[in-house]
């Protein structure tokens, strides 16, 4: 018997949730599951993955074959690092709280008020000043031959 890890989708229509189930190869793809080892939430901001990573490693080392998308989790968890032998990947990043967004925002601002009060004007200049400008080197470089 082939056994796959692959997700089992759950939820509304435009709110998917999956669980990280292992399975009989040939069973659909929300039938029965021999067992349920993770969650994952994608319309979570972030993605919410929680892997019970000592039945994955479990299920990995018996011969389970993991579907494209439960292989880029398993990565991104580090679970399939550890069950090839390869070293770890970053850990995931957390989302930034409103305090260290408020903190980055006025850290920014403060790098910007000494830049915009310089001058009224804008910082490339007009055409016509080029015009007038370029006109008068034309005229100086002719009176100086």
């Amino acid at each position: 018997m082939a056994v796959k890890i692959k997700l089992k989708r759950l939820g509304k229509i435009r709110s998917p949730h999956y669980r990280i189930v292992v399975a009989d190869a040939r069973t659909r793809r929300d039938g029965r599951a021999i067992e349920e080892i993770g969650i994952y939430q994608p319309t979570y901001n972030p993605s919410r993955i929680e892997v019970n990573a000592e039945r994955a490693q479990y299920w990995l080392s018996v011969g389970a074959q993991p579907t494209d998308a439960v292989l880029a989790i398993l990565k991104l968890t580090g679970d399939w690092q550890a069950h090839k032998g390869l070293p770890a990947p970053a850990p995931l990043l957390q989302p930034a709280t409103k305090e260290d967004k408020r903190r980055s925002f006025d850290e920014f601002a403060k790098a910007l008020e000494g830049v915009g009060e310089a001058k009224g004007e804008a910082i490339t200049q007009k055409k016509k000043a080029d015009k007038k400008a370029d006109e008068a080197d034309a005229a100086a470089e002719s009176t100086e031959a």
